[in-house]
């Protein structure tokens, strides 16, 4: 299948840069803080409110949202931390930097998004008592959710919805949390990392240390970011007209790299959760066929980036077993965090962990002017020290800026 099977380039080029105005009256549902509100007025939930301080951003159709800069609960992603852990080290990594409080719970449970989405053996209350679960967490604690994974994120946006709606369901969930002591905690705002990334975005790249203003990179917007609940996903006339997401292509740009557009842009990446169980074939041939042979067919790009667990994981490992088919493949899969980190000069393995990546990375890393065998060395000897009993690896160690200026 060659590029000419698919939407013509040029026209998507000379539509996104026509500005869509956003207009609340065309979201298909109503801000849904309005009821949150009504209902913890009459006694039956608890809305964790955003704290400061944050930044106010304009959704699909127009809304703001808000966007917590620090005093954050960290719920992270079960794919990151198996299959891509210097993904979630590299957002931790980049609160550090800022100075930002922030907390990595010990307490947190899976969205149960495997469940929900690739067997369908759960029930809507357990998903709604689990969700709430790990809000009352971070509200007890006094931290505000963040969540790491796109489809926890979606997820929870739906999950959300159906509890508001039906009182039947919350008092069947209040049941279940008060065996376990919590209260019915919903917040104000579900706030996924790559918004946080977004707002943070010329912040990260006042301190830029590695140039990237020569790389040119491809975006996967992630289904579970902006398809699920339309009307809470962030948009920015300044960013492809407003027509897309703004999340990602915001980052690069403000780190001034090429963004790179293509006519599968919309497609998801191959995961799409039941068949990347049942049929995993088709999950690789859909990741190469129509995302990664399309991309390079049409921009070849340096790198993709990409803002959730299950799209790196796919659109990366995906290609070798297109390799082996002598398929054309050989782009390196990001997420947005490992870039920013990157950027600001983030060691490639202690923090990044490019080395959990199926995708050569070695030619970005030499087009950057990362010397990453000297880094690789680096590590080399941190794991031998850990292999003697002389040394642990700590966020002390990781921390500061490894990458020296460009």
């Amino acid at each position: 299948m060659t590029a000419t099977s698919f939407i013509p380039i040029d026209s998507i080029l000379e539509k996104k840069s026509r500005p869509v105005r956003p207009t609340p009256g065309q979201a298909h549902a109503h801000d849904i803080r309005e009821e949150l509100f009504e209902l913890e007025a009459k006694g039956e939930i608890i809305v964790h409110r955003v704290p400061e301080p944050y930044v106010e951003v304009e959704t699909k159709f127009g809304r703001k949202k808000k966007i917590p800069i620090e005093h954050t609960w960290h719920h992270k992603s079960c794919g990151q931390c198996g299959h891509i852990p210097g993904y979630t080290a590299s957002i931790f990594w980049l609160h550090r930097q800022f100075g930002l409080d922030y907390t990595d719970p010990i307490d947190q449970t899976s969205c149960t998004g495997w469940n929900y989405y690739a067997s369908g053996t759960s029930n809507a209350v357990a998903q709604m008592a689990v969700m709430s679960r790990n809000f009352a967490a971070a509200y007890e604690e006094g931290y505000y959710p963040l969540i790491h994974c796109g489809t926890s994120f979606g997820h929870y946006k739906e999950v959300r919805e159906q509890l508001v709606h039906h009182k039947e369901l919350r008092d069947q969930t209040r049941r279940v949390l008060e065996k376990l002591g919590k209260p019915l905690v919903i917040p104000e705002e579900i706030v996924h990392y790559s918004e946080w990334i977004h707002v943070m975005r010329h912040r990260i790249a006042e301190r830029q240390v590695v140039d990237m203003s020569h790389i040119k990179a491809c975006v996967h917007p992630a289904c579970h970011y902006h398809k699920i609940v339309v009307e809470d996903a962030i948009y920015d006339k300044e960013i492809y007209g407003g027509q897309r997401t703004a999340t990602v292509t915001g980052l690069l740009q403000a780190l001034g790299i090429e963004v790179a557009d293509y006519s599968t842009w919309f497609d998801c990446c191959g995961f799409g959760f039941r068949h990347v169980l049942v049929q995993r074939d088709f999950t690789r041939s859909f990741a190469v066929m129509r995302k990664i042979e399309v991309m390079i067919d049409e921009v070849q790009p340096d790198v993709t980036v990409t803002h959730d667990t299950g799209c790196v994981t796919t659109l990366d490992k995906s290609q070798f077993a297109a390799k082996a088919h002598e398929r054309r493949v050989g782009v390196p899969v990001l997420s947005d965090a490992q870039i920013a980190a990157l950027a600001m000069g983030a060691h490639p393995f202690r923090v990044v962990q490019l080395h959990w990546h199926s995708t050569d990375w070695r030619p970005l890393m030499e087009k950057l002017g990362i010397d990453w065998e000297y880094y690789w060395n680096e590590f080399q000897e941190d794991l031998e020290a850990i292999r003697r009993g002389e040394a642990i690896m700590t966020w002390e160690k990781a921390d500061g800026v490894a990458i020296q200026p460009n």
